[in-house]
C-alpha cells in the first residue's frame, strides 16, 4: 500500500480572492521523481493542462521544466492575480501507484473551511473537476456536511456553480466546478452538445480550446 501524501503546502496569502481546489498531484511528485517537463509546483505535471490553459489565456510564456525559474513564474502569476491554491486531499492510500482519483482509499481531507476563515478575502473556489466520486466538489460536499453546511445551486449547467455561507461572518462563497484539466476529461467534453456544435462550425476546435473558453470567464 502506497501512502500518497500531498507534497505541497497550500499556496495562500492575505490578498487572495480566488482559490484553486483539486485533489492530489501524481504520486511521482510525492516521491520526488520528476519527468523532464514537470514543474515542482502545484499542477506541475507535464500531463496536466491547468498551466497550459492559463498560459493561453494570459500569454504567460511559461517554461515547462524542473527549475526554480519555472516555479517562480507560476508563483508570480498567482500573486499578481490574487489566486491561491489549496487542494482538498491531504493524503490517501493506494493499492496501485497511479494518479486515478478513484484509486484513493482511506482519504484524509484538509480543513478547507478553516483556511477560508483565516483568509477572509477569498470569495470563489475553483474546483478542477466536478462531483464525480473522489473529485474535488465531491470531497468538498462531504467536508461541508461535516461542518453542517451545504451548497446552494446557482447554475446546474457545466461549469456548475454553487454558493454557501460561512454563518459566523455572513460571508457568501461561490464555487465553480470547472471541467477537469486532465486528459481523462476529454471524453466527457466530446459528448457535450456545446462542444459538438463548436466542433461542427470549426473542425480545428479541440478540447483544450474548449477549456480555455470555459476557464477564461472565471480566471480573468
Amino acid at each position: 500500500m502506497f501512502l500518497h501524501t500531498h507534497p505541497y503546502k497550500p499556496f495562500l496569502f492575505s490578498e487572495a480572492t480566488k482559490l484553486i481546489v483539486g485533489t492530489l498531484p501524481p504520486p511521482r511528485f510525492t516521491k520526488g521523481e520528476f519527468k523532464e517537463d514537470d514543474v515542482d509546483f502545484c499542477y506541475g505535471s507535464r500531463n496536466g493542462l491547468l498551466w497550459p490553459i492559463l498560459d493561453r489565456i494570459f500569454k504567460l510564456n511559461l517554461k515547462y521544466e524542473t527549475t526554480e525559474f519555472a516555479i517562480n513564474q507560476r508563483k508570480k502569476f498567482l500573486l499578481k492575480h490574487k489566486i491561491g491554491v489549496c487542494d482538498i486531499v491531504a493524503s490517501a492510500e493506494r493499492d496501485k501507484i497511479d494518479a486515478s482519483d478513484l484509486g484513493m482509499q482511506n482519504i484524509k481531507l484538509r480543513n478547507l473551511i478553516n483556511y477560508l476563515r483565516d483568509f477572509k478575502k477569498i470569495d470563489t473556489l475553483l474546483f478542477t473537476g466536478g462531483n464525480s466520486k473522489n473529485g474535488p466538489e465531491y470531497f468538498f460536499r462531504k467536508h461541508l456536511k461535516n461542518n453542517e453546511l451545504k451548497l446552494k445551486v446557482i447554475c446546474n449547467n457545466v461549469p456548475r456553480i454553487h454558493e454557501f455561507e460561512l454563518p459566523e461572518s455572513n460571508r457568501i462563497i461561490r464555487t465553480v466546478s470547472l471541467t477537469a484539466p486532465s486528459g481523462a476529461a476529454n471524453r466527457a467534453i466530446g459528448s457535450m452538445e456545446t462542444y459538438k456544435k463548436m466542433k461542427q462550425k470549426n473542425p480545428a476546435f479541440n478540447t483544450l480550446d474548449f477549456r480555455v473558453m470555459q476557464y477564461r470567464e472565471f480566471f480573468e
